[in-house]
């Protein structure tokens, strides 16, 4: 059967039916309403449309398909996707689940215990990362495609493996060859990104549709984000709600009791102009730390316990360390460190084997202190059954006294037992009203359940735009989340090459911290494999994109990329409008300093003095160090509108006040200040002491 007819009869059912496949809610979900309904859900399908979907369920009736009919519908298809004309050579292979499987060679299975070997590695908390490729491409050798993706991934980020995008580019064509998701995520990518490939978002699209259709992450990652952005598809926030709602499942699933390893988003941009590292520990500092544990100090002790219980601020997870610091601190008297004790026991790991019985001694002896996290530890226990028998009543009190303590994790509970009636009267609104304290906390558990709710209406009017999000909060927690991580530690070691790649990949994904770092480092042209112009251009789009997800410094920066014709041409006026969505919107300093003085100047708003001055007011207004070079404005502007009144003034004849003398005032200015420094200097110059006698 033709290739090309296989690809368009796949691409039409991703394009029309993905929400009515992969759609988690009750089929009446949509008659409750929402604010911000899909955009492409009103227009109706065209007869064509609709043979062409139901044809495509049908596999024996594809086969008798008229090509006239196909020519048609490739039409359809180009108007419905924004994707173009794609030639066959274009057109990725059927993906892996719709392929004729076929036993696996004795060197395949080989392969495969080899793989499986390297995984089981990885997934250790502080696993052996250079053992655990040389194993994986041992595997991949073998024909493993599990492990030549994982050595593709390596290959395009540079770690641990040796960058080289053009090796791993080809491995990715390999691997969608053969209708490996991670291939055509990986391909998508590429496109995506220009990276070794020119630009193309039409083949974007069609691997990363493809990539998702095959249960990739990633890729029902970026085409959330796409529908949800509206990046060469129509804007649709229903199929967005759909794409992010499979990555949070999926999320949610791998939550553990501790919540996992926390991860840090840094934004260089920040980090620059701030002076400060985000949240990453000082190594003095963390040596001062370790000094007063070393001397008994409990808080110190229990300071570091969490810090290697839960990982960030640059330090590894560390459950053994986290152990030894605990111990410590428990002995010591400290309820805290008695109650993470018992969250260590309860989860297990590799490194410390679950023990409810353990567990429960130390949720005990912290509940007894009336410690929030004992007594959650306590409800935990007596809600799942860990280790004693279930008892809901006791749950609830239990988790009841630590929500009343303001701990995240007696207030998640709280939420869950109402809404599923454990031991309790089902209530949504009590559900919604603790995941919402659940999740000011940030914990990603209330996130998801709260998405859920908007999702199907629950206990509340559905919001589609609420729901999506939440989970693409939730998304974003996952455990890929960490790349942010070794990007940022990439960038600090001189790696520029390698960082950027990963932060242009999750930027693909939705992003916005690592939209903004990619756009940072091309700004400052530290990529060298793109020339300064190419940099230019790329900056822009990232910026543009960080700056639709909310960030203002990424506003500012797109007026300023406008104002001075930054891989775009001069345009004033919009470099206007994007400094006004930045003052209006995020109450951005810097956006009302720069409105002033187009205003001032008259440079795509009208000259207006008088607004100048209020703009450059409210800068100082909303930030103090705004307050100097505010004040040095309008004292220019005061001169300035003094020169204006003389000018008009009878004076101006004795005068002789002349246009250039305006435009040129600050060369004046300058010459004054100069000449006032040079008599400052000589007056306070040491006199010669008379000679002694």
């Amino acid at each position: 059967m033709n290739c090309r007819l296989i690809v368009l009869l796949l691409i039409v059912l991703v394009c029309c039916e993905f929400s009515e496949e992969f759609a988690q809610g009750p089929p009446d979900d949509k008659k409750k309403g929402d604010d911000n309904d899909d955009v492409t859900s009103k227009e109706t399908k065209t007869e064509s449309q609709k043979e062409f979907i139901d044809l495509a369920k049908d596999k024996d009736t594809t086969k008798v398909m008229m090509s006239s009919t196909i020519d048609a519908l490739v039409k359809d298809i180009e108007v419905l996707s924004d994707i173009g004309d794609l030639d066959d050579d274009d057109l990725p292979p059927l993906p892996a689940s719709a392929a004729v499987k076929e036993e696996l060679t004795g060197e395949q299975l080989e392969g495969k215990k080899i793989y499986e070997t390297a995984a089981a590695m990885l997934n250790k908390i502080k696993p052996d990362k250079i053992k655990s490729y040389q194993l994986l491409i041992e595997a991949s050798n073998k024909g493993n495609l599990e492990a030549k993706a994982l050595v593709a991934w390596s290959k395009l980020f540079g770690t641990p493996l040796k960058q080289d995008i053009s090796v791993a580019k080809e491995m990715f064509k390999e691997l969608a060859e053969y209708g490996n998701p991670d291939g055509h995520m990986g391909l998508g990518f590429l496109y995506a990104s220009g990276l070794t490939v020119n630009v193309s978002q039409a083949k974007a699209l069609v691997h990363y549709t493809f990539g998702a259709l095959g249960g990739n992450t990633w890729a029902q990652m970026a085409l959330g984000y796409r529908y949800l952005s509206g990046i060469s598809v129509s804007l649709s926030c229903e199929k967005a709600l759909d794409f992010y709602r499979q990555v949070a499942d999926k999320v949610s699933q791998g939550v553990s009791f501790s919540g996992g390893a926390a991860i840090q988003r840094i934004r260089l941009l920040d980090e620059l102009e701030n002076g400060y590292t985000s949240g990453i520990l000082d190594n003095d500092l963390f040596e001062y730390y370790q000094l007063l544990a070393e001397k008994g100090d409990m808080q110190a002790q229990v300071g570091l316990g969490q810090l290697h219980y839960q990982g960030g601020r640059g330090i590894d997870l560390d459950y053994q360390k986290a152990m030894h610091y605990f111990t410590q601190a428990a002995e010591a008297g400290s309820p805290m460190a008695m109650a993470y004790l018992g969250k260590i026991y309860l989860d297990g790991s590799d490194e410390v084997e679950a023990n409810n019985e353990t567990a429960f001694k130390y949720f005990k002896k912290a509940a007894e202190l009336n410690n929030p996290v004992g007594l959650s530890g306590l409800g935990l226990m007596y809600l799942y059954g860990r280790g004693v028998e279930k008892d809901y009543d006791k749950a609830y009190k239990y988790f009841q006294a630590a929500a009343d303590q303001g701990w995240v994790d007696g207030q998640l509970q709280l939420g869950n037992m109402h809404f599923g009636g454990l031991g309790v009267r089902k209530d949504y609104k009590l559900a919604n009203k603790y995941f919402s304290l659940a999740s000011q906390s940030g914990h990603v558990l209330a996130y998801y359940n709260l998405g859920q709710m908007h999702a199907k209406g629950t206990g509340m009017l559905r919001s589609c735009t609420t729901a999506v999000e939440l989970f693409k909060n939730v998304a974003e927690r996952g455990r890929w989340g960490e790349l942010l991580m070794q990007a940022h530690s990439d960038y600090k070691d001189g790696r520029a090459n390698q960082a950027y790649v990963q932060y242009a990949l999750l930027a693909d994904l939705g992003y916005e911290v690592a939209q903004s770092n990619a756009a940072f480092m091309l700004d400052r042209g530290e990529i060298p494999m793109l020339d300064k112009q190419e940099a230019l251009v790329r900056a822009l789009l990232y910026w543009s994109r960080a700056a639709a997800q909310g960030y203002s410094a990424a506003q500012v920066k797109l007026g300023d990329y406008y104002y001075y014709g930054l891989g775009t041409s001069v345009d004033y006026e919009t470099a206007a409008f994007q400094y006004r969505i930045a003052a209006e919107q995020q109450h951005n300093a810097q956006a009302l300093f720069n409105l002033g003085y187009m205003h001032e100047q008259g440079l795509g708003l009208e000259k207006d003095i008088h607004l100048a001055k209020r703009c450059y007011d409210m800068a100082a207004d909303t930030s103090g160090e705004a307050k100097v070079p505010v004040a040095l404005a309008l004292l220019k502007l005061n001169l300035m509108f003094s020169l204006e009144k003389i000018k008009e003034s009878p004076l101006n004849n004795a005068i002789h006040i002349t246009d250039s003398l305006v435009a040129d005032w600050d060369l004046y200015l300058l010459s004054a200040l100069l000449a006032l420094l040079a008599t400052i200097v000589y007056f306070r110059r040491p006199q010669n002491e008379p000679p002694i006698v």
